[in-house]
């Protein structure tokens, strides 16, 4: 089968939409590092609408790999001249094809550093955007320090070295404006932090400041870091969806994306070098984002933290069918309700009910398919992000926090290993080894999970949250996650 490229997707199927503009016209004016399925499914496709308008053709997307594992994005984009396939499954059960041609250039960093900065250095970059994962900002959520003593830091603030990690490019390039009197370009976070403008900021200048401490106060003082929130559920891309493009398509796709059809991009307006009319793609410009990024972060994301080990514990392959279990959903939508709602200042033009009745819908499309393994991935830095704000908030109001505490409970009872069954569960997380090893003395200790003051601070000497977490550990180990959920709604969970 023919591999989608240039020249095949003038032969596409008339049902597939594909890029109407002149891709040759197109001049990059962002730079994304950390280019995967959720940029596609969202900046990408956003850029990609305007230029199926005729607009924002000097502002096309260069992606970036920074990490090794990059390479194969990097081949399989080079191969079909950027172009991939964007498909939205509806809940219906209808697809919806797209190929998406926003992203014009793609370089890999391990191979071609330099490159690299000389992309980023060039005056026609003038926006860069990021994903690469909360845990890469080497910011804790719970100090707001940087760790500047990370092995990947340390190496890229050698005297003389190449940079290879996002900070290293990033500030390289910077200081190569400064040096030229160049405007420094916009550098926007597009990953999932409270706050993330003021994260990357605090990243970013802390790395310019350990190699320079001019060029990390000018940093600070001059290159905006906007805050953003961004929301479509994109997980990650299966052969059976591979085989469902090529159908739909008559071509082979090496990585299409599929999402929901829901997105939503929330962005602060603060540019220093002009910026594309994203308004018009459909991109929400305010002055504020802190209320969507917290509605966002402390609904979906903690949402997806609380469901998440429940799910897995339980038996639960797919978030769709964990959302459909009226256990879990009963429990979620409560947790919801009750303790992550209370926490939010109110969001203009959303009705919170609303909101959390739309998300339970989402995480029920069973034709996306999303995993309840990719809930727990990076669990150590996803928890301390999303969830345990929402227990502070709630204990410095007096408020109940006992499905919090239920929640973190699982996370521990699952760091064990094992689901409820016996079946083996696999761990993806920078913490794996310190997890385990807390969490194989728990039978002994039952409060050893909450020691790490890292990742809990003072939790484990707080009774209001020990109390129930403790009732919730015992009862998952003695009677598994469906009775302890039961327990919770009945209201019995805390009577032994």
């Amino acid at each position: 089968m023919a591999r989608l490229d240039s020249t095949t997707v003038r032969s596409l199927p008339a049902g597939v939409a594909v890029p109407s503009y002149d891709r040759s016209a197109v001049s990059t004016g962002i730079v994304h590092l950390g280019v995967g399925g959720f940029h596609r499914s969202h900046q990408a496709m956003y850029l990609d609408r305007l230029m199926s308008r005729g607009q924002a053709l000097d502002w096309g997307i260069c992606g970036v790999g920074v990490l090794p594992g990059d390479r194969r994005m990097r081949d399989v984009l080079t191969a079909q001249d950027g172009l991939y396939t964007l498909l939205l499954a509806h809940p219906d059960g209808r697809l919806e094809a797209r190929v998406v041609g926003s992203v014009v250039e793609y370089l890999f960093a391990p191979d071609d550093p330099e490159a690299v900065v000389a992309k980023l250095a060039d005056p026609q970059t003038r926006v860069v955007t990021m994903t690469v994962t909360e845990g890469g900002y080497h910011v804790s959520p719970a100090t707001g320090r940087f760790d500047a003593d990370a092995p990947d830091v340390l190496a890229d603030l050698q005297l003389g070295a190449v940079p290879r990690t996002a900070f290293g490019l990033l500030v390289e390039a910077l200081a190569r404006r400064r040096a030229r009197g160049a405007a420094p370009f916009t550098v926007v976070s597009c990953d999932n932090m409270a706050g993330s403008g003021a994260v990357a900021r605090a990243g970013v200048s802390a790395f310019a400041t350990l190699r320079d401490p001019e060029l990390g106060a000018w940093v600070h003082g001059s290159v905006p870091f906007p805050d953003s929130m961004v929301d479509r559920i994109t997980p990650v891309t299966t052969d059976r969806q591979r085989a469902e493009v090529a159908d739909l398509l008559g071509v082979e796709d090496g990585w299409p994306v599929v999402s929901e059809p829901f997105a939503q991009w929330v962005l602060q307006d603060s540019f220093s070098c002009g910026r594309p009319p994203l308004e018009e793609a459909g991109v929400q410009l305010v002055d504020d984002v802190e209320p969507y990024e917290l509605m966002k972060l402390r609904l979906l994301n903690a949402g997806h933290q609380v469901l998440g080990y429940l799910a897995a514990l339980a038996g639960h392959e797919h978030v769709d069918d964990a959302a459909t279990d009226p256990l879990l959903r009963a429990f979620l939508a409560g947790w919801m309700a009750e303790e992550a709602t209370p926490t939010l200042r109110p969001v203009p033009g959303i009705d919170l009910a609303g909101y959390r009745d739309v998300l339970l819908e989402r995480f029920s499309n069973p034709h996306v398919r999303d995993t309840v393994a990719r809930l727990c991935v990076e669990s150590s830095v996803r928890v301390p992000r999303f969830l345990l704000p929402v227990v502070r908030d709630d204990l410095v109001a007096g408020r109940d926090v006992t499905r919090s505490a239920v929640a973190v409970a699982a996370w521990a009872r699952w760091a064990e290993g094992t689901d409820d069954a016996g079946r083996p569960l696999g761990m993806t997380d920078p913490r794996a080894d310190r997890l385990r090893a807390a969490a194989s003395s728990q039978h002994a200790e039952p409060l050893a999970f909450l020691a790490d003051r890292e990742l809990f601070g003072d939790l484990a000497s707080d009774p209001r949250f020990t109390g129930p977490y403790l009732a919730a550990l015992g009862s998952l180990h003695e009677r598994g996650a469906r009775a302890t959920v039961q327990a919770v709604l009945d209201g019995t969970l805390l009577d032994g």
